[in-house]
């Protein structure tokens, strides 16, 4: 098999699996690509990127598969907030390759960098209380 010439056509022979970094570098990219207001209100939550959910994390959302969760918000939604919420650790959103990767081979009809933004958005959506409505205002993944 030879390499691909048409430009438009990865060469997956020589293609290694996206990183950590690179998942990290997609999502930032996803935030940035948002609407003004809501690129400098994302860029408050802190961005965590790991290979799969923690134990505990699981444990506590009862969910058995490994490969079961692709992203989590994990703080107070801006909704639920009060002027006298003292913050106690940094809203995060949690993004997690593995399953993300699953899931993206599991279609086989979205860019990858689509399937980060669409779950980075999901989870930015609980963040600012937003309906599903307005997530789809935002993200267009429905259409």
């Amino acid at each position: 098999m030879t390499a691909s010439s048409d430009p438009a056509r990865p060469d997956w022979a020589d293609a290694t699996a996206p990183d950590l970094d690179t998942f990290a570098q997609l999502a930032h990219e996803a935030r940035d690509a948002l609407p003004a207001p809501f690129a400098e209100a994302a860029r408050e939550v802190l961005l965590r990127i790991e290979d799969f959910a923690p134990d505990d994390m699981l444990a506590e959302m009862e969910i058995d598969d490994v490969f079961g969760l692709t992203g989590l918000y994990d703080g107070i939604p801006l909704t639920e907030r009060s002027v006298m919420h003292q913050l106690e650790r940094p809203d995060t959103i949690w993004l997690f390759r593995r399953p993300i990767l699953d899931e993206w081979a599991e279609r086989g009809n979205v860019t990858l960098g689509a399937l980060i933004g669409h779950v980075f958005v999901h989870e930015l959506a609980h963040h600012f209380g937003w309906s599903d409505a307005r997530i789809a205002e935002i993200d267009r993944w429905w259409e």
